[in-house]
């Protein structure tokens, strides 16, 4: 499944009938099996891009193509994991997990795929638990599962591990990468945090300014696991960091200018 974000912007209403610009002429493309990091500072409209990338919401100008037809709506191709879980406080793990699957009447082999992946999730020993009895980072891996378990084409992740601690936010990190090599499926994951766009992303693209635009974008071809002590990976940490810093100051100068 191939996506093209073509020259979008977003704009909502502001007091009066002013228009408050979030983000503007975006365009890039994510080819099929695509890791694709959004990267930039908090309220610069990453989860806005990827809302609309879920089809829930529409750009104000531009388009955005899934195999050359727009999105028109959500679709059972795209999934979408949010920042806190969302899970259904009555329901099991395991119903959980199959829930979305059987509102869409897809449940062939349903079973046998929920139990895949909670186990894969390490979730075996709370199938039949509430969700008031897991922890954070136990609730976020059946959010995950749950995700996963349609075998969407698309993966949308808005921020999913940040009120992790730091040990479960690098175990479900690593889970996410083995699922995604193992599963092939695309992956678009919105985060402001430059050492996880490293560790996930085969590509990065970073959003600065406001509204916010493409800064640049970075094509990254080193292997997984990948260690936050390898002089690439330093060199390239650096590298966006200053990119950063220069997108700040003009934003600043900018600022001062009005």
């Amino acid at each position: 499944m191939k996506i093209d974000i073509e020259k979008i912007c977003k704009s909502y209403d502001g007091p009066g009938k002013t228009q408050r610009q979030v983000i503007k002429d975006i365009s890039f493309s994510i080819n099929p099996g695509d890791f694709v990091i959004i990267l930039g500072e908090s309220g610069c409209g990453k989860t806005t891009l990827l809302n609309m990338l879920a089809g829930l919401e529409n750009p104000t100008c531009g388009r955005i193509l899934v195999d050359g037809s727009p999105i028109a709506g959500i679709h059972p191709s795209r999934s979408i994991l949010f920042q806190q879980p969302a899970l259904i406080p009555w329901l099991s793990v395991k119903e959980n997990v199959a829930y979305g699957c059987k509102i869409r009447k897809d449940t062939q082999d349903l079973e046998y795929r929920v139990n895949q992946f909670i186990e894969i999730m390490g979730l075996t020993g709370a199938a039949d638990a509430k969700p008031s009895q897991l922890s954070l980072g136990m609730a976020q891996r059946v959010c995950l599962a749950r995700a996963l378990v349609g075998h969407p084409q698309v993966l949308l992740l808005d921020e999913p591990f940040a009120s992790l601690d730091t040990f479960t936010q690098a175990h479900i990190q690593e889970e996410l990468v083995n699922l995604w090599m193992s599963e092939s499926f695309t992956a678009v994951f919105v985060t402001h945090d430059i050492d996880e766009a490293i560790r996930l992303g085969n590509k990065i693209v970073v959003l600065a300014g406001s509204p916010a635009g493409i800064s640049d974008i970075f094509d990254i071809d080193l292997p997984y696991p990948r260690n936050q002590h390898d002089p690439g990976i330093k060199a390239l940490r650096t590298d966006i960091l200053n990119r950063f810093k220069i997108a700040y100051s003009v934003k600043r100068r900018l600022a001062d200018e009005i």
